[in-house]
């Protein structure tokens, strides 16, 4: 799959988000090794602490059918260019990184950005 299907993918996903607090939506989408695609949306909750990111959501999305290697996750909001995962979704997409490594994939108006996730996350905790 090209990264700019991800990319829409993502977008359509943003247009699920429940951000009633922050109106900050994004969408994600990651393709997995075996190059299946799972979508998540973030959502928030009034306590705040229980809001999910579109990065998790998709990377768990993926857990639950079973996928455990995650080679590229495209990242989409419609009020931020480049919108890159939080410290939390870094480590997380870090534990479930395919062998080869994993991309970031985000846009703006001057295009697709894909950044390694190594390079976002040098060090990454892993035991």
């Amino acid at each position: 799959m090209e990264y700019k299907e991800l990319i829409k993918l993502a977008i359509e996903a943003s247009k699920n988000s429940y951000s009633p607090y922050s109106n900050f939506a994004v969408g994600a989408c990651v393709l997995t090794s075996n190059g299946n695609v799972y979508k998540g949306c973030n959502f928030e909750n009034s306590s705040f602490g229980l809001t999910i990111c579109a990065e998790r959501n998709a990377v768990g999305s993926a857990i639950t059918a079973g996928e455990k290697e995650i080679k590229a996750i495209a990242i989409y909001s419609p009020n931020s260019q480049y919108c890159a995962p939080c410290g939390a979704c870094r480590q997380v997409l870090y534990e479930f990184k395919s062998k080869e490594g994993l991309d970031v994939i985000t846009t703006g108006d001057n295009g697709l950005e894909i950044i390694p996730l190594e390079d976002l996350l040098p060090r990454g905790f892993n035991l």
